[in-house]
């Protein structure tokens, strides 16, 4: 401020000087002086022209080269501005940052305003309730989303308890259930989560369904063996009239044991972990094995008149778990014995497959299986033909546990079937848990 005044008070001296002189009158002498005041004046009022547009640019570069006070009140802003410009590039970054969690987020987030219009809605909002997140922004809600649960939820405002409605199928997807709720938050604003709870909901079915099916297949057999032992209570029986019941109720109760164990195998699978590559078990000797049962197995339900033979198997070796190899192969085995007519031509191998890894198939000529069924053979206690199970002793658990092993050893399981000509499922073990034979060490 000194220095702006010494400047002022110069530049009117210098122009009294200049009239003075010139030998002018007094009046013009002063009038001098005040002719260099307003220079000075007109000067100053251009500094402060660039710097008011300095200001307005709102950058702290091209700062105006201005003297004095002037570089000092300049030097001043331009502090100020750069300390703006990192406070506004943090505030940005944290933005992006909660932008992209915002979108990242697997639950549904949509803000309405108070006339009921997308102001912010993420992905998965917009996939779960069927609009586009970009270009129906701005769109009234109730014109994308036309349930009338929804509808009439979004103008009740009572927004207490969440709903349910399910969403509409799109690009080959089918139709989910959908979870949402309001929350109201400022002048008329509006909060909406959602979450796809379709997953959810086959589960909670699927629990059901493995209760009711379990309270059956036991329910079954404890009727029956309830029976014999109120008839044999009851009854003044001949000896080979209690042998037989006694018979059947020994048949009943290994029926509920076989139920028990499968049930107890599948609750292990689920809840260990995954057999690791360091037991190395002989893929025929678990062939011969499971041939063995499977041929005892038709002795019983067809006084072994199956034909049931082993294909050559290479000699290889498998890492995992011999329970849980010798368990899937049998269950595939001992099927195609339930399910094949008496007669029928059963065939089991392992062999080496082209990209690597090797596969153990079984086929057998019974009546084969509709397209229908295929994908759901794997569910627990899905039975084609119940009553053929039930007749041979299937729990209906046997596939369950066999895609249970395969998934934990890597592989994957396939089904071939043809009507009226046979089926032939195949196990698909990858390279990293086949090899070639390893020779026994002989200790000196």
């Amino acid at each position: 401020m000194i220095r702006r005044l010494i400047e002022l008070l110069s530049c009117t001296a210098i122009g009294g000087s200049v009239a003075l002189g010139l030998e002018l009158a007094p009046a013009q002498i002063i009038g001098g002086a005040g002719t260099g005041a307003m220079l000075w004046l007109a000067l100053d009022h251009h500094r402060l022209g660039r710097y008011r547009d300095w200001l307005r640019s709102g950058q702290a570069s091209g700062a105006p080269d201005l003297p004095d006070d002037w570089s000092e009140l300049v030097e001043r802003s331009q502090k100020g501005y750069k300390l703006l410009e990192r406070e506004t590039t943090k505030a940005e970054a944290r933005q992006q940052q909660m932008v992209a969690a915002f979108q990242a987020s697997p639950h549904g987030v949509l803000v309405l305003d108070s006339a009921e219009r997308i102001a912010i809605c993420n992905q998965s909002a917009a996939d779960q309730l069927g609009f586009n997140a970009e270009r129906d922004l701005g769109q009234h809600m109730s014109n994308l989303v036309r349930d009338p649960v929804f509808v009439s939820y979004l103008r009740s405002g009572d927004y207490l308890n969440p709903i349910e409605i399910t969403s509409r199928a799109s690009a080959g997807r089918p139709p989910r259930r959908i979870s949402l709720q309001f929350h109201p938050y400022g002048p008329g604003n509006r909060l909406l989560l959602t979450r796809d709870i379709t997953r959810e909901e086959m589960a909670d079915t699927m629990r059901r369904d493995f209760v009711a099916n379990v309270s059956h297949e036991i329910r079954t057999p404890l009727t029956v063996l309830s029976g014999f032992v109120e008839t044999l209570l009851s009854y003044d029986l001949s000896v080979e009239e209690r042998e037989r019941y006694l018979l059947l109720m020994n048949q009943q109760a290994q029926r509920m044991k076989t139920l028990v164990n499968d049930l107890l195998l599948l609750s292990r699978l689920e809840g260990t972990p995954a057999p690791g590559r360091t037991e190395w078990e002989s893929a025929p000797e678990l062939l011969e094995h499971v041939v063995e049962d499977a041929r005892e197995l038709s002795n019983l339900i067809a006084e072994g008149s199956h034909d049931i033979e082993a294909e050559p198997c290479p000699d290889i070796e498998l890492a995992g778990s011999y329970t849980e190899l010798l368990s899937a192969m049998s269950n595939l085995l001992s099927n195609a014995v339930r399910y094949t007519p008496a007669g029928g031509k059963i065939r089991a191998g392992w062999q080496l497959l082209p990209q690597g890894g090797a596969q153990y198939w079984v086929s057998d000529t019974g009546p084969g299986i509709e397209p229908e069924h295929v994908p759901r053979l794997t569910e627990r206690f899905y039975r084609v033909d119940r009553s053929r199970s039930r007749e041979t002793g299937g729990t209906g658990l046997g596939l369950a546990i066999v895609k249970h092993v395969v998934q934990r050893h890597g592989g994957q399981l396939r089904i071939d079937s043809v009507v009226g000509q046979g089926s032939t499922f195949r196990i698909e073990l990858p390279a990293s848990r086949v090899r070639l034979a390893q020779p026994e060490l002989v200790s000196a």
